[in-house]
């Protein structure tokens, strides 16, 4: 973590450096989209500027930035690198996490905030698995071994930067004749931790998403956190200690809560790029049988205007959510799933709209605008199948409908 100015506060003086980071990761972002090498330096970038660790609690020495302020550093860093922006995601909504629930245990938790003061710290969530469907039971599982602790051994999917993480959370169920689920914290260069490079995306190249394979990985019984029997997996529970936060909203729902708006950011980021690129092609586009750029035809200039109003309306809604969620409402929490499918859906549109009319340029890998799209399609990896958005939406209001 950065030291800070004594005129500024811990947040202030992080997003300060926001501008000059976006820079430095558009610099390289084609760079590494093209060799699918993880951007090690840009990660270094958002650390040095205090943005790696922004949502660490005030609790623990850090900024305590809100979800508000961290919707707003990842659309910032979606424009730069959009891999960058997504792992950076997952280790600042597991520090937020943190914040809220205290989850890890002191010692654990001081040793990676320790570290984080050298150097950059990744950490992130593994729970999808190869095949895995909503409401089954994980196929990870952990073994007691004859220490008291546990032996970790299954196969994880979809890990963003998976070959730089410091700590993986990983779900798994035990081997009891009663299951329990749990969050299982394992150091990256644990003995057992293999990274399979299965990670070749259409688009988020330099994500590094590969598949972390766990073989009798040794999980001492301290870093087993929030041991339940789950009847129902599909019913929620996320292994984070503290059943119910502030406001009476689960901790589970926040924790999602957060989720969904933290990746909605980062894909508007990238659609918000997308945006800037295409008004400076219709600056400088002037075909042959025009006297003056294409941005002087109403048919583009409506056609840009559509694209937005689309990224206004999500982005009004995305930051709109993010400090009702900080205030733990339950109607903003339960709105952030339809928010961050519609957020999403604009953004892809956005997206699509700008190639549309760029026509051949925009499909040219001598410009960006064709990895923006690449970008903003492959996201949809890391968020909730629209289907069960829906579904959940529509019970929603059901249930709403039924009440006398």
């Amino acid at each position: 973590m950065t030291t800070t100015p004594a005129d500024q506060s811990p947040v202030a003086a992080a997003l300060a450096g926001l501008p000059r980071v976006v820079d430095l990761l558009a610099a390289r972002a084609e760079e590494h989209d093209r060799d699918a090498t993880f951007p090690y330096q840009g990660i270094e970038a958002v650390h040095e500027a205090g943005l790696l660790t922004l949502t660490v609690g005030r609790r623990y020495g850090g900024p305590g930035g809100t979800l508000a302020d961290t919707v707003r550093v990842l659309a910032q860093l979606g424009r730069g690198d959009a891999s960058v922006a997504l792992v950076t995601a997952f280790t600042l909504l597991r520090h937020a996490e943190q914040a809220r629930v205290a989850a890890w245990p002191a010692a654990g938790y001081r040793r990676l905030l320790t570290e984080s003061r050298r150097g950059p710290v990744l950490v992130s969530t593994l729970h999808a698995e190869p095949g895995g469907r909503p409401g089954e039971l994980p196929a990870t599982l952990a073994r007691r071994d004859d220490t008291g602790g546990w032996r970790l051994t299954g196969r994880k999917t979809y890990c963003a930067g998976a070959e730089a993480l410091a700590w993986m959370a990983v779900t798994a169920r035990t081997d009891e004749p009663e299951p329990r689920i749990g969050t299982f914290l394992v150091r990256g260069e644990s003995e057992g931790v293999e990274v399979d490079p299965t990670w070749d995306q259409l688009g988020l190249r330099a994500s590094a998403g590969h598949d972390v394979v766990l073989d009798a990985v040794r999980v001492p019984a301290e870093l087993a956190l929030g041991l339940t029997v789950v009847k129902d997996p599909s019913a929620g529970g996320t292994g984070s200690a503290g059943d119910r936060a502030e406001g009476g909203v689960p901790a589970a729902e926040l924790t999602r809560a957060w989720r969904d708006l933290a990746l909605a950011a980062v894909v508007l980021g990238v659609a918000r790029s997308a945006a800037d690129w295409l008004v400076r092609f219709l600056h400088r586009g002037t075909p042959a049988d025009l006297t003056g750029p294409l941005g002087g035809l109403p048919r583009y200039r409506c056609a840009l205007g559509e694209i937005e109003a689309q990224l206004v309306g999500a982005e009004e809604l995305v930051n709109g959510l993010a400090p009702r969620v900080d205030r733990a409402e339950p109607e903003a929490v339960a709105r952030t799933g339809p928010a961050h499918l519609l957020a999403t859906r604009a953004a892809v549109s956005a997206v699509q709209q700008a190639v549309t009319l760029t026509g051949n340029p925009g499909l040219s890998r001598r410009h960006p605008l064709e990895r923006y799209l690449r970008d903003v399609l492959s996201s949809r990896v890391h968020f909730t199948p629209d289907e069960a958005v829906l579904d959940a939406a529509g019970r929603a209001a059901l249930a709403r409908g039924a009440r006398p």
